[in-house]
This record gives structure tokens, C-alpha cells and sequence, in this order.
């Protein structure tokens, strides 16, 4: 679905899996939880959020098998990842469908 958004530019309908870090445009491709409505702009924005928890979640497996009495602590580490996780299901929650609203309002993340 395609529709325009308030400063003129597109906006598409997107399918998200958190769990697996896609954002997909065909809803056959793969499994998603979740549907969203986002500008180029905004699926951007929200891209970058994945990239960096999968980066996240990369040097989490490499801190923890190279160093496993490395500088960081576990709740060090997993409050890095908790706060990322936070950031996305709130973009999410903020450009989704009503029903994809619900479901995260339903998960009480926010």
C-alpha cells in the first residue's frame, strides 16, 4: 500500500520481524510480527536501528567467547541491548497499523 504523507513524499506499508531484524515489502517473503506505514525517511531511521542491534548483538558473541572477563558486564552489555530494543519497538509502535499498536501496547514494552 502507498499513500502520501503530510510533507508530500510516500508512504508504504512494511512488514516487520523484529526477531529476525527484516523490514520487508512483501509479506509473502518471510514471517513478521508486525506492520508498519513509514516515508523512505522513516524506514531509513528504523533500518539503522536493526543494523545497529544486529552490530550489537555481534559484539556481544565476540566479547563473550574472546573475553570472558572482559571490562564489560552482562548488565552492562544487556542494558545496551534492552535501550535498542526500546528505540525499536517504539518507532514501531509510533508508524504502525492500529492493530500493530495494539500488539506492542498488549507486550508492555512502553
Amino acid at each position: 500500500m502507498v499513500e502520501k504523507d503530510d510533507g508530500g513524499g510516500e508512504r508504504k506499508t512494511y512488514y516487520v520481524s523484529v526477531q529476525a531484524g527484516q523490514i520487508l515489502e512483501d509479506p509473502q517473503a518471510a514471517a513478521y510480527e508486525l506492520e508498519i506505514i513509514v516515508n523512505e525517511e522513516e524506514h531509513i531511521k528504523l533500518r539503522e536501528l536493526f543494523d545497529e542491534l544486529s552490530s550489537m548483538d555481534e559484539a556481544e558473541m565476540y566479547h563473550f567467547t574472546s573475553h570472558p572477563y572482559g571490562s564489560a558486564s552482562d548488565s552492562e552489555m544487556s542494558g545496551g541491548y534492552d535501550e535498542l530494543i526500546q528505540r525499536i519497538y517504539e518507532q514501531l509502535h509510533k508508524f504502525g497499523t492500529e492493530t500493530t499498536k495494539r500488539h506492542i501496547e498488549s507486550m508492555q514494552l512502553l
